[in-house]
């Protein structure tokens, strides 16, 4: 590769106070969520010196409150497994979800690459994955759907194991623990909902919560990592493995040029500036740009339309990456259909006085529970896809009207399941009636008017969804009609696992408005996660990955892990990129050495 001119970068310079001022590597990697870390660890694994720079004081970015789920098609477990399937098959699902978005080149490649992907991280690192054998794509009625064998989810992981590290792991959203302990979906959530009527259940749960006790004491915190937790954990583990350098509270300023090559950049730290000069190149992983107020007025009609946007995601995810590479010559895409990954979110009032954004992504599809507007009325099938949920209240809010929604159920279902942040029984709830995050009501009509609703319009919904929800149907929105919605829901409910009646008083509400879980609108890149400029020219030096890059789902969300799975994709790409550039260029420059 063309040796660049670095003088005055060598690592280790210092300033008068001690601190570094410059410093040096191969690989810079701009944020630490799954697509960063799987950059950084593969560029380490392939013999490259890397920096990773992450903006917060902890690592993991959105990645951290995550899931865990990365959507992946003929992933090795699924081939082991027997259930390996025609590529075509997922293809053609995307073709119908995607329509005119989708891009071919982008979505072959991420289906050859991505089970590459996975078998290099379980084969070379900490990382590994358990099959989602019974997780449903999100829209079982559309051609090309599966059931099942196309997710996998982070196993859990002993933070012990972090060492020293753990205290620099994004905890998770505290409203989505129980007192800290993180719950995982599948038969861990369903024993803790469980546990006041299964005695093997409350035995399991007992289990949890005296080993998560004993964590508190001893390390004042949950070591029984799972979901994204666990599987940033699993990435920093094996990025300190192989020697990746990790900065932590280091916001990325400007990007440094030679020419039209980004060759490093200046970060901001609390001793300083410091200049990395990277010698191969720099991966832009920052989170996107849930919390820039600029760039959420212009890609999001909502907020241009005066509704606030309040993203679960990290407060530091606030468009940096996306900045730098326009300050380079990249570009962000205008073309997705949508510009966010839409997530319903309530806030959360918290003892110190900050809101946290709780997002509702299990106990909508469970049986008892209703969405509304203003005006009282249903507006989505409120178990489906998170994402349709946000867009169809959308579209169901006068353009000159705030946009917001109530999930409201009856005393049944807040003890058997939960709202929102409300845990279930046993559980007390008095202290979030008392700082009014949830809303109780004597009667339908009573509740309607503590929340701003239209008394008779709720009245009128409830009746007529209670009308047939006694047996089991949801003529309006169909609700259980599909594999995604029935996993949703509660298996013990019959006939329909998704519908019951909302009739036990009193009756509770929740207020819900428009949120995210991270942005898909991104630097346009090759399919190599090379940035591409305005003329679709890749800028030397610079790649991205993660919420940084576009979405390869054109703005839709086909199913659950349509954001990790391209994340760690994509970073892993990033990394071969990088060395097969970096060969290329010394190949190219042995050549004109020579001619000279």
């Amino acid at each position: 590769m063309n040796k660049m001119d670095t003088a005055g970068c060598a690592a280790g310079e210092e300033d008068r106070g001690g601190s570094p001022r410059r410093a040096e590597c191969d690989v810079l990697v701009i944020g630490s969520g799954a697509g960063g870390l799987s950059a950084a660890v593969a560029a380490a694994h392939l013999g490259l010196e890397v920096i990773v720079a992450e903006k917060a004081g902890t690592f993991g970015g959105t990645s951290a409150f995550s899931g865990g789920w990365l959507w992946i098609p003929n992933a090795p477990h699924a081939v082991a497994a027997g259930r390996g399937e025609d590529p075509e098959t997922p293809k053609t699902y995307l073709r119908h979800i995607l329509g005119n978005r989708y891009d071919e080149a982008m979505i072959d490649g991420y289906l050859r690459a991505a089970p590459r992907m996975l078998a290099f991280f379980e084969t070379n690192t900490q990382v590994r994955f358990n099959p989602g054998s019974g997780v449903p794509d999100f829209h079982g009625d559309v051609p090309g759907a599966a059931q099942g064998w196309r997710s996998v989810v982070a196993a859990p992981y002993d933070g012990r194991q972090l060492g020293s590290l753990i205290d620099r792991l994004r905890p998770p959203i505290p409203e989505t623990t129980f007192l800290g302990m993180g719950i995982a979906s599948g038969v861990d959530m369903r024993m803790f909902l469980t546990a006041m009527r299964s005695p093997a259940a409350f035995a399991y749960v007992s289990r949890r919560l005296l080993k998560h006790l004993r964590d508190l004491a001893l390390h004042r915190r949950s070591m029984q990592l799972v979901n994204g937790n666990a599987l940033i954990a699993r990435l920093l583990r094996s990025a300190a493995d192989k020697g990746v350098t990790l900065w932590s509270g280091t916001a990325a300023r400007e990007l440094i040029r030679q020419g039209r090559r980004v060759t490093g950049a200046v970060l901001a730290t609390g001793g300083g500036d410091v200049t990395v000069c990277a010698r191969r190149g720099v991966v832009l992983a920052a989170g996107g740009f849930p919390h820039d107020p600029g760039r959420l007025h212009d890609l999001l009609p909502h907020v241009r339309a005066g509704t606030p946007h309040h993203s679960a995601a990290p407060e530091t995810n606030s468009g940096d990456g996306l900045r730098l590479a326009e300050s380079a010559g990249g570009r962000v895409s205008e073309r997705m259909a949508h510009a966010a990954a839409y997530a319903p979110v309530s806030l959360v009032p918290r003892p110190d006085g900050s809101t946290g954004r709780f997002p509702h992504l299990v106990e909508r599809g469970k049986p008892g529970i209703i969405a509304v507007t203003a005006e009282g009325r249903r507006f989505t099938d409120e178990g489906g896809p998170y994402h349709d949920y946000i867009r169809e209240l959308i579209a169901a809010t006068p353009p000159d009207r705030p946009v917001v929604s109530w999930l409201v159920c009856d005393r049944r279902f807040l003890r058997r399941y939960g709202l929102g942040a409300v845990k279930p029984a046993p559980v007390p709830f008095g202290r979030w009636l008392r700082n009014g995050y949830l809303s109780e009501g004597a009667s339908v009509e009573d509740l309607a008017r503590r929340c701003g609703i239209d008394p008779a319009g709720l009245k009128r919904t409830v009746e007529t969804f209670n009308r047939h929800a006694a047996e089991g149907r949801d003529p309006e929105f169909h609700r259980g009609t599909t594999p995604y919605q029935r996993a949703q829901g509660d298996p013990d409910h019959t006939p329909n696992p998704c519908i019951a009646p909302i009739v036990d008083a009193p009756f509770y509400a929740v207020r819900v408005v428009p949120g995210s879980l991270g942005t898909f609108a991104g630097i346009e890149t090759d399919a190599q996660a090379r940035v591409l400029d305005a003329s679709g020219q890749p800028v030397p030096g610079l790649y991205a990955a993660g919420n940084d890059m576009n979405s390869i789902m054109g703005g839709q969300y086909p199913s659950g892990g349509i954001t990790l799975g391209p994340a760690m994709t994509y970073g892993f790409l990033a990394a071969e990129a990088i060395v097969a550039d970096g060969a290329a260029q010394e190949e190219h420059d042995g050549r004109t050495q020579n001619a000279i």
